[in-house]
């Protein structure tokens, strides 16, 4: 595919995406690389254009250098975006009380504290993101090492030969008639058997 095609099938989505106005965004291509200039209202708007951009075939990368023009409607002092984000987080069932914590300059805020899990980090993300007012975002939460690579090394060995007795111990082949059987146990209440024949 050219850039130029890449370039029409980028803007093509851009036009039919309901969440983005393309008005104020410009597209390039080069190499397989994206690159996303102009202005949009939101930061929700942006990262919903770069997220667009990543899904097209062909799109190797996208440099996402939309500005956030937030219309008067939008704009939010920095002690509201901080008040907002704070309740938006409290609400987030995900994310755990009293492990992130937030600073908001210009419209922009960034995420900081400690974590168990990936998961919890980005639902704490996506739950400040699309708040009006928004400008953009940095996720600097950090997720706690679980166990050392040595235990985690060893746990996935043990559930690999666990699970290889089990499945071994649950497959019986027999022959019969000019046919090879497989039979499979699968362990319930009625403990019933499945008859594949191969």
């Amino acid at each position: 595919m050219t850039d130029k095609d890449l370039k029409q099938h980028v803007e093509n989505a851009l036009e039919w995406e309901p969440g983005v106005d393309p008005a104020d965004i410009g597209v390039a291509a080069d190499e397989g690389v994206v690159t996303l200039r102009g202005t949009v209202p939101s930061y929700a708007e942006k990262m919903a254009a770069e997220r667009l951009a990543l899904r097209i075939y062909g799109v190797k990368a996208v440099a996402n250098d939309l500005q956030v023009k937030l219309p008067g409607s939008y704009k939010r002092t920095d002690t509201e975006i901080a008040q907002a984000a704070v309740h938006a987080l409290r609400w987030n069932t995900t994310v755990p009380d009293n492990h992130v914590t937030l600073s908001v300059k210009d419209g922009w805020i960034t995420l900081g504290g400690m974590v168990d899990w990936q998961y919890q980090s980005d639902a704490a993300a996506r739950a400040v993101r699309e708040l009006a007012g928004v400008t953009g975002l940095t996720n600097d939460i950090k997720v706690k090492p679980q166990a050392a690579t040595g235990d985690v090394r060893a746990r996935i060995e043990t559930a690999f030969k666990r699970n290889a007795e089990i499945d071994a111990r649950r497959i019986q082949v027999t022959a019969q008639d000019g046919k090879v059987v497989r039979s499979e146990e699968h362990t319930s209440e009625l403990q019933s058997r499945l008859h594949l024949v191969c």
